[in-house]
């Protein structure tokens, strides 16, 4: 089932409330579509003036998939569970990505988990990035943006976890981490 919280950002962002998204996605068949056409669609019943129009019709689309019980929260339409966790840095992005580096150099596991590789960084003028694979299939991103001159949001993906329990235990793990910094 979809969070309520979810919904209300949607309908206050898109101006549009969440029983007419439902409606529409209905009408056009979209509970036995893949996601990305179901993303299509919201796209395109999407206001153009809302900023970040890809990202908030990804959000619409994965809302309607937990609604239809197309999906579990923080499952992909694989079966697959994800995790995500993130946090404001009081400092621009090099900064909050050297501060996360030095958190965690010298691990070579996370909650017992060990390393599938050396994990690896990359920056680009809008992100920055850290990566690693852990011996469990799973893999760790953490991806650092922007806010503000004096501010940076880092967010920790964790993907191809397998049951909503791992995503409770590793948001956990990812929280205090985080608050580390």
């Amino acid at each position: 089932m979809v969070k309520r919280h979810s919904t209300a950002a949607i309908e206050r962002t898109t101006r549009r409330p969440w029983v007419q998204w439902v409606t529409a996605l209905d009408d056009a068949g979209a509970a036995a579509l893949p996601h990305r056409e179901i993303v299509g669609i919201v796209y395109d019943h999407m206001p153009l003036d809302v900023e970040n129009r890809g990202w908030w019709a990804q959000s619409v689309a994965v809302a309607y998939e937990q609604h239809r019980s197309l999906r579990r929260p923080g499952e992909s339409r694989d079966g697959q569970f994800q995790a995500s966790v993130s946090k404001t840095y009081p400092g621009d992005m090099d900064a909050a990505l050297q501060a996360w580096v030095d958190l965690v150099s010298g691990r070579d596991s996370f909650d017992g988990v060990a390393l599938d590789g050396v994990p690896g960084t990359s920056a680009t003028e809008r992100w920055r990035y850290w990566r690693a694979g852990l011996a469990d299939g799973s893999r760790v991103a953490v991806t650092i943006a922007q806010k503000s001159q004096d501010r940076s949001s880092i967010g920790i993906g964790h993907t191809k976890l397998r049951s909503p329990q791992e995503v409770d235990h590793w948001k956990a793990i990812w929280r205090e981490l985080l608050s580390q910094l």
